[in-house]
């Protein structure tokens, strides 16, 4: 049976190659989102298109290479939230780092929350984090914090939300306001009474629905 290319033993230039684009990949799909195409890559790390796909058939190949580097900086927020023993602080505090991430990683939100050729990685993501998930959101009900009809499901719809407010008004930060409001929702008895973080938009200044 022939082994994927992407499988094979490297030389070590063919390996300096390969570090090279999964480097690239990493900058570009950050900025640019999953929809970067292997010869957008190539360019950014400076190889031809044809060493591209000498080290990796096509574009799923590439991402798949760079799914376990994306998935642990995610369960490595889960795993830092589950042993904080306020239920709350560990839930608001590892959803706010979830969206601080996919802010700044387009790459990361699209396998987070991607459709499409996307959701067999969707698929993984939520059977990995999604016990750790659920037990948290179990351990605030228990603590008598949270709202008791909030489902682990629920959190996925928050981070769309948040990740459309940057999208629709190209500023970075905008989204932790709108991240507290929904928080102060989820919370029994409502806000804790700290202020709310960032400014709102100027009057007079719509979020633009075309960006």
């Amino acid at each position: 049976m022939d082994v994927p290319a992407e499988q094979q033993p490297l030389r070590r230039d063919a390996e300096l190659n390969r570090q090279r684009l999964l480097t690239a990949a990493h900058e570009v799909f950050r900025e640019r989102g999953l929809s970067a195409t292997l010869e957008d890559v190539a360019h950014h790390a400076g190889v031809g298109i044809g060493t591209a796909y000498r080290r990796f058939a096509n574009r799923d190949a590439l991402i798949d290479a760079l799914f376990e580097d994306m998935m642990s900086r995610v369960e490595e927020i889960g795993t830092e939230a589950a042993k904080d023993p306020d239920a709350w602080r560990g839930l608001s505090t590892s959803l706010e780092l979830v969206c601080e991430l996919q802010t700044f990683d387009r790459g990361l939100r699209d396998i987070m929350l991607g459709t499409g050729r996307g959701r067999r990685r969707q698929k993984l993501v939520a059977e990995r984090i999604k016990p750790a998930v659920d037990a948290m959101i179990q351990r605030a009900k228990d603590q008598g914090i949270l709202r008791t009809d909030i489902e682990g499901w629920d959190l996925p719809m928050i981070q769309l939300m948040v990740a459309a407010i940057t999208d629709h008004t190209g500023q970075p930060d905008l989204w932790r306001r709108y991240l507290h409001l929904i928080l102060d929702g989820m919370r029994v008895g409502g806000s804790d009474g700290t202020t709310l973080p960032v400014v709102p938009l100027p009057t007079g200044q719509p979020p633009s629905l075309n960006r």
